[in-house]
């Protein structure tokens, strides 16, 4: 797993709010950010209207609020969730591991995670797996409260 930030702010600027996330929440961000001050890269995944103009040097918090995006990218490189966050909600990292954890089992595991998965918890098998496969796979049976819910603990 990566993570990386995208800023429209340029990357010098990058370090005071770093030190500004320290002195405040006592944590310091460990991941490269890249500065997107021509609004390229925001423009391009529709975080601001491609019409949008001005650097970031003239442009206010207000006028960069669409960039509040969490993009996250599975295995297979493509987008697997799209988070938009609104300027007055913090961003929460715990359901971006959960969502991250989740992609890995599910990419090399045929399962689904349910809602509010936790690492650990039982997972569902896919509903592309039939009950043959499942039974070559899950030699120890499933509980199965509906056909098409089929509970197995998490694959190691």
């Amino acid at each position: 797993m990566r993570l990386i930030g995208l800023s429209v702010d340029p990357v010098h600027k990058h370090a005071l709010w770093v030190a500004d996330i320290n002195e405040t929440q006592g944590a310091e961000p460990k991941f490269p950010m890249i500065g997107d001050t021509e609004l390229n890269v925001s423009k391009l995944y529709n975080m601001l209207p491609a019409d949008t103009s001005g650097g970031a040097d003239s442009r206010t918090a207000n006028d960069n609020a669409t960039v509040r995006n969490v993009f996250v990218i599975g295995p297979d490189k493509k987008i697997k969730l799209i988070l938009v966050y609104p300027m007055t909600t913090g961003r929460n990292f715990q359901e971006i591991l959960r969502v991250i954890d989740s992609l890995q089992l599910t990419a090399k595991h045929r399962v689904a995670t349910p809602a509010d998965w936790a690492q650990g918890q039982d997972v569902i098998i896919a509903g592309s797996v039939t009950n043959d496969e499942a039974k070559t796979i899950y030699p120890n049976g499933w509980k199965e409260p509906k056909p098409y819910i089929r509970i197995v603990p998490q694959p190691k």
